[in-house]
């Protein structure tokens, strides 16, 4: 199952429309998405506006893939299940969003080797016809490293309040 999300805040039909049409070309992938409060109404999946934290949970870990706008907490949670994940940011340039963090976060995530980005409409059309060329990410684990810890107290301690 590819389970997409938009996160909570802004709507994101322009990624929402894609993996309808697409799912509607491809009727043997079974696609569930949380969509949030958009205009675009998916006629081909599944999909709720939004999900109550348990029900994310489980459709998080019965996925096979993710595809997701580039939401921190949605990009960290396939790192800790080991989930592929495909992200495409919402742009503020378009309206999706209140600045562009999304499209810089994607980007750095790109160049840490732990998402998969598609940055407009067509990759994504490309990426989902070859969806099993995702990479898995690589374990992360529970809690910062040591290192960022310590530059956080450093940082922390050197500007007190």
């Amino acid at each position: 199952m590819i389970f997409v999300t938009v996160g909570t805040d802004l709507p994101f039909d322009r990624m929402v429309r894609v993996m309808d049409e697409w799912a509607g070309q491809n009727p043997q992938r079974e696609v569930f998405a949380q969509i949030g409060e958009g205009g675009w109404q998916p006629q081909n999946i599944r999909f709720a506006n939004f999900l109550q934290p348990l029900e994310f949970v489980e459709y998080f870990k019965a996925a096979s893939v993710i595809i997701s706008h580039a939401g921190m907490g949605t990009i960290l949670s396939a790192l800790h299940h080991r989930k592929p994940i495909l992200v495409m940011p919402k742009r503020a340039s378009l309206g999706e969003q209140r600045n562009e963090h999304q499209l810089a976060t994607a980007r750095h995530m790109l160049d840490m080797g732990c998402v998969n980005v598609a940055f407009d409409a067509t990759e994504l059309r490309e990426w989902l016809d070859r969806l099993d060329n995702l990479k898995r990410p690589r374990p992360i684990g529970v809690s910062a490293s040591e290192s960022l810890v310590q530059k956080l107290r450093d940082f922390i301690f050197d500007h007190p309040v």
